[in-house]
């Protein structure tokens, strides 16, 4: 069974930084792509990164500030997100599938995470 435990998430004020961390199985970080999406209140769940066979691609909104990366040896992906602005404020989750259309495009991710709250404040 695959699952996804992400942690990391917080509060903090505009410029700072967190990192965000998504643990998983072996074989899910090995033969998926691997993703972190995010979630504001009424809002529609959108793709911020991903990565796939060590190929990285973002979102044009967290490009430059946000960068995603896969420790095959601790089995865990994380997203370091830097300069955060208070639009970044949002519940992330990790997912973990193959994307049947745009990589950033929840369709085709199958497994999900519980989500961590990412809150920042101006």
């Amino acid at each position: 069974q695959v699952q996804l435990v992400e942690s990391g998430g917080g509060s903090v004020q505009a410029g700072g930084s967190l990192r965000l961390s998504c643990a998983a199985s072996a074989y899910t970080v090995n033969s998926h792509y691997m993703a972190w999406f995010r979630q504001a209140p009424g809002k529609e769940r959108e793709g911020v990164a991903t990565i796939y066979s060590d190929s990285p691609f973002y979102a044009d909104s967290v490009k430059g500030r946000f960068t995603i990366a896969l420790d095959n040896a601790k089995k865990t992906l994380y997203l370091q997100m830097n300069n955060l602005k208070p639009e970044d404020t949002a519940m992330y989750y990790c997912a973990a599938g193959f994307p049947t259309g745009p990589v950033l495009s929840k369709d085709g991710y199958e497994y999900w995470g519980q989500g961590t709250q990412v809150t920042v404040s101006s």
